[in-house]
């Protein structure tokens, strides 16, 4: 997580580290197996790539994205996979600000708008339920506002069926072996908030 952290810090300075920027040449040598050190669940958005905000080179970072960083099979699969065969012991499901698809299921809540195709909609069912409590408890809060609230929800939704919707991940979670975190990035300032995390892992956290 402090590698997360520093690389973000970067990120938001303007400055690449030496190794993020070497591990190009370690493309022939990466051939032969990987080693990531955490797992990202996140949006499919252009603005955030997990590898650039993170200031990460090839092979640091075993990323799943997918519009709304939605858990769906596939997702669960894929963190099951590199937490299981790697021996990767962080996952962070992150969410960012303005996310199309979470602005994209408020609107049909608000009845706004509705869904272009059944493929559509899948994201936005998966994304509903949290939506909608925070629609109902911010019934009077602005719409930035209660986009803002339902980004966080998203994640923090994600996370719980990361931990709870998986027997694999589940049982490396209680077993110590795993860590599973929510984070959303701020498309404007660059900077990653990270979201509930555990006390073990707290003191990784730079002081407010």
């Amino acid at each position: 997580m402090r590698r997360l952290i520093a690389g973000n810090e970067r990120y938001k300075n303007g400055t690449r580290s030496v190794a993020a920027l070497a591990s190009q040449l370690q493309r022939v040598g990466l051939a032969a197996g990987q080693s990531p050190f955490a797992i990202v669940l996140c949006c499919s958005d252009s603005r955030a790539p997990a590898e650039i905000l993170f200031d990460q080179g090839l092979g640091d970072l075993f990323v799943i994205r997918v519009a709304g960083n939605i858990v769906a099979p596939s997702g669960i699969g894929s963190a099951e996979f590199a937490a299981a065969t790697y021996g990767t012991r962080l996952v962070v499901v992150m969410g960012h600000s303005s996310c199309g698809a979470v602005t994209a299921t408020l609107e049909v809540l608000r009845g706004e708008s509705t869904v272009a195709s059944d493929n559509i909609r899948d994201i936005v069912d998966r994304i509903r339920s949290s939506a909608q409590t925070v629609l109902e408890v911010g019934k009077d809060r602005s719409p930035e506002i209660q986009l803002r609230d339902a980004v966080r929800a998203n994640v923090r939704n994600a996370v719980d069926h990361l931990r709870h919707g998986s027997r694999i991940l589940e049982d490396m979670v209680n077993s110590g072996q795993l860590v599973i975190v929510g984070a959303v990035y701020d498309i404007t300032t660059g900077h990653v908030d990270f979201l509930d995390v555990p006390a073990e892992l707290r003191e990784a956290l730079p002081a407010a």
